[in-house]
């Protein structure tokens, strides 16, 4: 069976579009094809076809934490969005992988559910949170985590325990071994509705106040280094506000890299690794990206 054979089934595939149109920084080239499935079954589908033609495989989720390069992506990029029921049985929370973790976190405080405040203004999906190990103000996504289901590339279908998931700061197994995150279940604890929601607004204003939420950005783009404070090392480099192209280091939050008006993902990497480069001459520190980065140069 070919690719476009799955047109006929109901899978939804386009060809050769511009993910720019998905990513949060607005940049990224054109996808060859670009399929949104509905269904773990769909999934497994699309995976099964790519394997037996040999077609490259890339999974994204709500592309908030991810730079696509200009030349794009060859093959078929999987977008999971439309995989967004979220569950709810007792303290378990139960997250298809496209759902947003936005929405969980605010489905869980409804419910009288504490431990996923610290998600509550992260703009990207359950399956990236999960790949990742999102965190933010001191949260990350492996305290919570009680199991993920997964779907290797050889088509199997498996559940990991937290443990064996393999957290760490911004990793998890599956960044190693390629396994596509179907869902995951959050096991949360009871807590005060309306202390929850408000601890939660609480974090959301913070957020607003001190990040570049007025632009297109991926959020924050350098892992911190142990004992050192990205922004900080950015200001004292005398880099804050230094633009390239259409893509600037934020005036707002220097850890945060922004699309001020027709930016490139070649802009954008540009500037990733002037940053790079100068940190590493004035203070001999590497920085990582904690912002995924593929595709193609053009």
């Amino acid at each position: 069976m070919e690719l476009l054979d799955l047109k006929e089934q109901g899978i939804d595939i386009k060809e050769q579009i511009p993910l720019s149109r998905y990513t949060f920084t607005k940049t990224g080239g054109a996808a060859e094809y670009l399929a949104f499935p509905k269904s773990t079954e769909e999934v497994e589908k699309l995976v099964k076809v790519t394997r037996e033609n040999k077609i490259p495989l890339t999974i994204i989720g709500n592309a908030s934490n991810l730079i696509i390069r200009d030349g794009g992506i060859d093959g078929l990029v999987i977008i999971l969005t439309d995989l967004k029921k979220i569950e709810v049985k007792g303290n378990k929370v139960t997250v298809d992988a496209g759902a947003r973790i936005i929405d969980t976190a605010f489905t869980a405080a409804h419910h009288g559910l504490s431990g996923m405040e610290f998600a509550a203004g992260i703009p990207g999906s359950i399956g990236g949170g999960v790949f990742m190990n999102a965190g933010a103000y001191g949260g990350e996504m492996q305290e919570v985590v009680e199991s993920v289901k997964v779907l290797t590339r050889d088509g199997e279908l498996k559940t990991y325990s937290n443990k064996e998931m393999e957290f760490s700061y911004r990793h998890s197994l599956v960044q190693d071994n390629g396994d596509i995150v179907l869902s995951a279940t959050f096991s949360l604890k009871p807590g005060d509705k309306l202390e929850i929601l408000d601890h939660m607004h609480y974090l959301n204003a913070l957020r607003q106040y001190k990040q570049p939420l007025e632009y297109p950005s991926c959020g924050s783009v350098f892992k911190r280094p142990t004992g050192h404070f990205v922004g900080p090392m950015i200001i004292k480099a005398g880099l804050q506000g230094k633009q390239i192209g259409g893509a600037q280091d934020s005036t707002k939050h220097a850890g945060f890299i922004v699309n001020k008006g027709g930016a490139t993902a070649t802009d954008y990497l540009n500037l990733i690794h002037l940053i790079q480069k100068t940190i590493k001459e004035k203070f001999d520190i590497d920085l990582h990206t904690e912002v995924r980065i593929i595709g193609k140069e053009k």
